[in-house]
């Protein structure tokens, strides 16, 4: 899920789209469109490559800070408008416009920052990077803290790995986007949603919607970023400012409850559906209200009462034992859902007459309706074909320069560990495009875990099955995921008229760039900041949880402290159970839709680890989005997701003046701190007395 998943929060704006507004080429019929290569243009790359530092920053913080990453699209498709037609609309004052601006040239910029963001999620340098590194093990015990279970993290490896793995995913599902696309007619709702946005920027009433969505998005990312700053002034250390502030009281601070402060989690909070908050919440509650408080009494009895905080065999293993458990339980039903849905999806078409895909056949009337638009989209969608030779022989070619890549820079892992890896991951970067095209769920990071435990458990600890298990998970999810994005990018070019050549060659360049700056964002916070620490500013709970699971596979249950193991199994189940709840009801319940009030078990499972700091956030922009739409429906749809982008960016980018400050050894002049009246009566005697 969010955070985690790579597109399991589904954006409140992807959730429905209006069908009949997609039939709009009508509109479009004076406008010429380029071919393939014109419209992937050097001012389209420069615009790319800037947002994509941008939304790298973003979605790295992010990572570091709870893992949940909502969708970025609208804000890429908005920022990607606004920055190009600001630009064409000075060369065009000063008569030196070439080349108008186009929805093809609006798709090729939204698909490489999407791209290049998504390497930031699935290059997992905060989750199964970040969880080979020694200070992460030495929080699991001398047991799994050898040389041969880490992995110093180093840019050279990192940059290395990336590049040669990333790609091969891209060629994995080319051959297949016909049928995808024009055969099953899948919906991909994120590609479809993104592409009805880029057709109503281009359209006069929607480019005037456009322009005022991108003032407010500025107006907010400006109060954001000044909020930000303004906050930095009482934040010397850990521990001191708004970030800390006890807003329910002492204890409830203790006990991670309280408003932070952070405008990127409201932001977050509005984007994601009202269920995900609800459910963080309630994660939090059982976790840090019920359950932590409870076993913390068994302090001497459970677990050793000399272990450090960090300890996996002390209480921080229930937090991140019982997270996993949840976190697998769910991954592994969607897993088998998906599949299962997938086959008989697959069945079902095939059994099909084939008359049925025909303009004759018995849909000829639903066809019919938009066959013109249909018309002008496939021919636009076949016209510039990519040969199936070259995905073929770039598969081989790119999993052979892999192969040999990784076992270098992972001896751990074996050339026969990633054959096997590159022989089986055709077949789920298959289901999970399929998938994705039915649901928009992409289970790419679920399917990384289920390789973590598989190669971690083959290798075997003493030969350091850890750091294979966390290195096939890069492998296993790196082609998953770009499979799955690329598909949606080829819905989107499909609905704005984007050449698939277009579409692909922008994926390659924007997965070229995510390779490149993806390392050096995470370095950048890494250098400045101890990431990793469950206390610090940056926990990045997912390198925990990501060794965890890798632990699990080599050591079994033998690593769980006492009486975890009940708990997890627990926990696993009630996953399970929350899942198949949800999905009976939104198959047999349809009159009260009692499934939307189903909690979302992935998103339980966050806070387990963190707390409930960063769902307060979430669920107080829930609210205001609630009370807006309460107000005026309409306005929030059109508006929220531009307040929201400007919320999330503008926090997020003042990490990068903060990180220079941090760097160069500035701190900031004030500790503003909370402590209990008789605390802060025997701060006021020592200072007395030090007097």
């Amino acid at each position: 899920m969010a955070g985690d998943p790579h597109r399991p929060v589904v954006p409140r704006e992807f959730e429905e789209y209006d069908d009949d507004a997609l039939k709009g080429e009508e509109a479009f019929k004076k406008t010429k469109v380029l071919a393939w290569h014109k419209q992937i243009t050097l001012r389209s790359l420069v615009t790319s490559f800037v947002l994509s530092v941008v939304f790298n920053f973003i979605v790295c913080k992010l990572n570091l800070t709870t893992g949940i990453i909502p969708s970025l699209n609208v804000a890429a498709g908005l920022l990607g408008f606004a920055v190009l037609k600001t630009y064409t609309a000075l060369l065009s004052q000063f008569g030196l416009l070439k080349q108008p601006f186009t929805r093809q040239e609006n798709t090729v910029i939204q698909t490489c920052v999407v791209a290049s963001s998504g390497i930031a999620f699935s290059g997992g340098t905060a989750s199964y990077m970040l969880g080979m590194s020694p200070y992460i093990a030495a929080q699991g015990g001398a047991a799994q803290n050898t040389p041969i279970n880490t992995k110093n993290l180093q840019l050279g490896w990192m940059f290395a790995f990336l590049f040669a793995v990333s790609f091969v995913g891209l060629f994995s599902i080319v051959p297949l986007r016909k049928m995808m696309i024009l055969k099953y007619k899948l919906t991909y709702p994120s590609g479809t949603a993104t592409a009805l946005l880029i057709n109503s920027f281009h359209t006069p009433k929607g480019a005037k919607l456009a322009r005022k969505q991108v003032s407010l998005l500025f107006k907010s990312f400006c109060g954001s970023f000044v909020f930000a700053f303004f906050q930095w002034f009482f934040a010397t250390a850990d521990g001191c400012g708004f970030s800390s502030f006890p807003t329910f009281g002492l204890q409830a601070y203790k006990q991670k409850f309280y408003f932070d402060f952070s405008s990127t989690y409201v932001g977050v909070g509005m984007i994601c559906p009202y269920i995900i908050n609800v459910s963080l919440l309630i994660g939090s509650i059982i976790s840090w209200g019920i359950m932590w408080p409870l076993i913390e009494k068994k302090k001497g009895i459970w677990y050793s009462a000399d272990l450090p905080a960090s300890s996996l065999h002390g209480l921080q293993g229930y937090r991140v034992f019982v997270a996993i458990a949840m976190i697998l339980g769910d991954g592994i039903y969607h897993c088998v859902f998906m599949l299962t849905q997938t086959g008989c999806s697959l069945i079902a078409q095939l059994t099909k007459k084939k008359v049925s895909y025909s303009p004759q056949g018995e849909n000829s009337d639903a066809d019919n309706e938009a066959s013109s638009d249909d018309k002008i989209r496939k021919d636009y969608f076949l016209k510039d074909q990519i040969p199936l030779w070259v995905a073929g022989t770039g598969y081989v070619v790119l999993a052979i320069v892999s192969i040999v890549s990784v076992s270098h820079i992972f001896p751990q892992l074996k050339w026969y560990h990633i054959l096997v890896a590159y022989l089986i991951a055709p077949i789920l970067a298959f289901c999970n495009a399929y998938g994705c095209g039915l649901t928009d769920w992409s289970l790419a990071s679920n399917y990384g875990k289920i390789a973590i435990l598989i190669f971690s458990g083959w290798v075997g600890l003493d030969n350091g099955g850890i750091i294979a298990g966390l290195a096939s998970c890069g492998v296993m999810m790196s082609i998953v995921s770009t499979a799955s994005d690329l598909m949606q990018d080829f819905k989107t070019g499909y609905l704005t008229l984007a050449s698939p050549r277009s579409m692909f060659f922008s994926q390659v360049i924007g997965t070229a760039m995510g390779c490149a700056i993806t390392p050096l964002v995470f370095w950048f916070f890494y250098k400045a900041y101890t990431i990793g620490d469950p206390e610090g500013t940056y926990p990045a709970p997912f390198g925990q949880v990501y060794r965890g699971i890798s632990l699990l596979g080599v050591e079994g249950f033998s690593a769980l402290p006492t009486n975890c193991l009940k708990l997890a199994i627990i926990f696993f189940f009630i996953s399970i159970v929350i899942n198949i709840i949800h999905d009976l009801l939104a198959r047999y319940e349809t009159k009260y839709r009692l499934h939307r009030f189903i909690p979302n078990a992935m998103s339980m499972a966050i806070p387990f680890y963190l707390g409930g700091y960063f769902a307060i956030d979430m669920c107080l922009g829930s609210l205001i989005l609630y009370l807006w739409e309460r107000k005026n429906k309409q306005k929030a749809k059109d508006f929220s997701p531009a307040l929201a982008s400007g919320l999330i960016c503008g926090e997020s980018l003042w990490g990068i003046p903060a990180a220079i400050l941090a760097l160069a050894g500035l701190r900031a002049p004030i500790c503003m701190k909370f402590f209990s009246a008789s605390m802060n009566d025997k701060v006021e005697t020592f200072l007395g007395g030090a007097r």
